[in-house]
């Protein structure tokens, strides 16, 4: 059994080829990338003749899917090169151009199969229904067209789906723009803790450094980084205007009425199930200024401050250095049985990720599992922190998600919807800290883990729920054609963190440069995606406590969800599995698995007194 591993200093890391990931998995050199680029160019070509004949039998509809479907995996897998590349330098600019180049290919292939929709629209249900029912071969083809279908209201004729195709071209100008600005061009400060060490406020030293023991330090921390973004408010107001004024033009093009249906209704998914999630985020503010409030105790502290929200409960220098966090994860998910756990080993062991920070690498942590023929890819920036731990659980939960649906589906029904995404990179996460709840050796380890567990919830799902909340604000507003400058988004930013966090009630303190928060979050870049950590960390708790206790059939139900790819919409895929989203019950059961983590902790608190 693993226990936890406290030691007194992290010891220096230095990176050996064994630590960074191998993307010779993908192609062999740049001129490999550059012959499969070409290949794509020519399959672009010949798919040209499937225009105007996708119903002529059922051979030549299998034949035109075969070549869509293959060509959009190697358009994939392109892109995992070309994006891994620059996530691991992106000061590079040979990798930038790459990059580039890559969605260059992804736009022109966008443009290559517009006709694809509306001509599948054309022929409509009734004669789809009959070719899939000539040739067996076309089965796993019957739910993507099924979806197609779906979309008519929102399909335009050809030449329409022609144009929107090459407006590809401009996609995500705002995110680049964020991206480089936030990765590489800001010179981010460095400050003199009070122990002498030198703190650069990169955004990896700023999830660091903000859980410092000394308060003063803290506040500095905080206002140092954030004061950085004040300096960019109306350059990062730009590119998030940028990008949502994209998401509204899409929507009035589709002829949806406003931007969070469009991007709901890609995946079928209710936005009864957004409204639920804010609902009853705001109805449960109680239990988390209950939180709040037992931190401020804990911490020894009157007028708690946002600063305050992030240290450790429990004083002690716990370190985690790779190899155990690895060990830890390893030994948490043995609940999912040993072929799951066998398949984790293998990817740790076989160079599927690049672990450590170093200047230029993308921050953060992210896993690209788009190459459907060779396996997933994980970026770390891991510290030895316990947050490196569950960063590390959290990712693989994604990778091994992919992987699982990769071995089950065909290519066209492998690529699962983000809505079900975050269900198994949570689901781990939940495992990792009973796990270590359970083996705790003291009081004082027990407590660290029940606190790092209600961080757990308030970040994945509180803090989500509150970004979502003014996701759906702001987008709104342009939806509307209002003008909204970075200054603007930062007083309505400011209105919701004060609320969630209690200003008005004393709870906890909001100063005026932690408004700008909303410029560090690279996730609303990705309209209407944050919401989805606070479902899936609902659902997640429900299938892990199932799981965990042994309920019959839970652990079937789980690994069958994450077999399902995308071969069902995702909320209907939930469902199955036994957790309805559209509904308050899985939000209600994350707030009593709060409340009853607390009243653990109150009970060790007064055991000690």
């Amino acid at each position: 059994m693993l226990l936890l591993v406290a030691l007194t200093a992290a010891a220096a890391v230095t990176e050996t080829e064994a630590d960074r990931w191998n993307l010779a998995d993908l192609y062999a050199s740049l001129d490999a990338w550059n012959a499969d680029a070409g290949k794509l160019t020519a399959q672009m070509t010949e798919f040209a003749a499937c225009k105007g004949h996708l119903g002529d039998s059922a051979a030549r509809l299998k034949q035109c899917l075969k070549l869509r479907y293959d060509m959009q995996k190697r358009n994939y897998r392109l892109g995992v090169y070309a994006g891994e590349q620059l996530a691991a330098d992106t000061g590079v600019p040979a990798s930038l151009e790459l990059d580039q180049r890559g969605d260059a290919l992804g736009n022109a292939l966008g443009e290559a199969d517009a006709f694809v929709d509306p001509e599948i629209l054309a022929l409509g249900k009734a004669r789809i229904d009959a070719l899939l029912a000539a040739d067996a071969g076309l089965a796993s083809y019957r739910f993507p067209l099924d979806h197609i279908l779906r979309a008519a209201p929102h399909t335009l004729d050809a030449e329409g789906e022609m144009l929107v195709a090459s407006f590809g071209q401009m996609n995500d100008a705002g995110r680049s723009t964020y991206s480089v600005l936030f990765n590489s061009d800001i010179p981010w400060p460095t400050i003199n803790l009070a122990d002498g060490e030198l703190a650069k406020l990169d955004s990896t030293g700023y999830e660091k450094y903000r859980e410092v023991v000394n308060r003063g330090d803290r506040k500095r921390v905080m206002e140092t980084f954030f004061g950085t973004f004040k300096m960019y408010e109306r350059t990062f107001g730009v590119t998030y205007y940028a990008q949502m004024k994209q998401a509204a033009v899409y929507a009035k093009v589709r002829k949806y009425p406003d931007s969070i249906t469009a991007a709901l209704d890609r995946n079928a998914i209710p936005v009864s199930v957004f409204d639920t999630l804010i609902a009853q985020t705001n109805a449960s503010l109680p239990t988390l200024h209950r939180y709040f409030r037992l931190r401020a105790k804990m911490l020894g502290i009157t007028d708690m401050h946002y600063y305050d929200i992030y240290p450790p409960l429990v004083h002690g220098d716990f370190k985690f250095p790779y190899a155990t966090g690895r060990a830890l994860i390893l030994d948490a998910v043995a609940p999912l049985g040993k072929d799951y756990v066998a398949a984790l080993r293998n990817g740790l062991d076989s160079r599927w990720m690049d672990i450590y920070p170093r200047p230029h690498k993308e921050s953060g942590a992210h896993m690209a599992g788009d190459a459907y023929d060779v396996h997933p890819y994980v970026l770390l920036n891991y510290i030895d922190n316990y947050d490196s731990v569950t960063g590390t659980a959290h990712e693989w939960g994604h990778a091994m998600h992919t992987y699982l649906s990769n071995r089950a589906q065909p290519f066209a029904t492998a690529n699962y919807a983000n809505f079900v995404a975050e269900i198994a990179s949570t689901f781990n996460e939940a495992l990792l800290i009973d796990r270590m709840i359970k083996t705790a050796r003291t009081d004082d380890e027990r407590l660290f883990y029940l606190g790092t567990a209600l961080e757990g919830l308030r970040g994945g799902f509180y803090r989500q729920a509150m970004f979502a909340e003014f996701e759906r604000n702001v987008h709104a507003r342009v939806d509307r054609g209002e003008a909204l400058t970075g200054d603007a988004m930062t007083r309505t930013y400011c209105e919701i963190l004060k609320r969630y966090h209690g200003d008005a009630e004393g709870v906890v303190k909001v100063d005026d440069v932690d408004c700008v928060e909303w410029a560090f979050i690279p996730h609303f870049y990705t309209p209407y995606y944050v919401y989805q950590y606070a479902t899936s960390l609902a659902a997640s708790s429900l299938f892990a406590q199932r799981v965990t206790g042994r309920e019959p059939g839970a652990l079937d139900r789980y690994l069958t969800l994450l077999k399902s790819g995308a071969s069902d919409y995702p909320y209907e895929l939930v469902k199955k599995a036994g957790v309805d989203l559209a509904t308050p019950a899985p939000y209600q059961a994350l707030v009593a698995r709060m409340d009853s983590i607390m009243d653990r902790m109150e009970a060790l608190l007064a055991q000690r007194k």
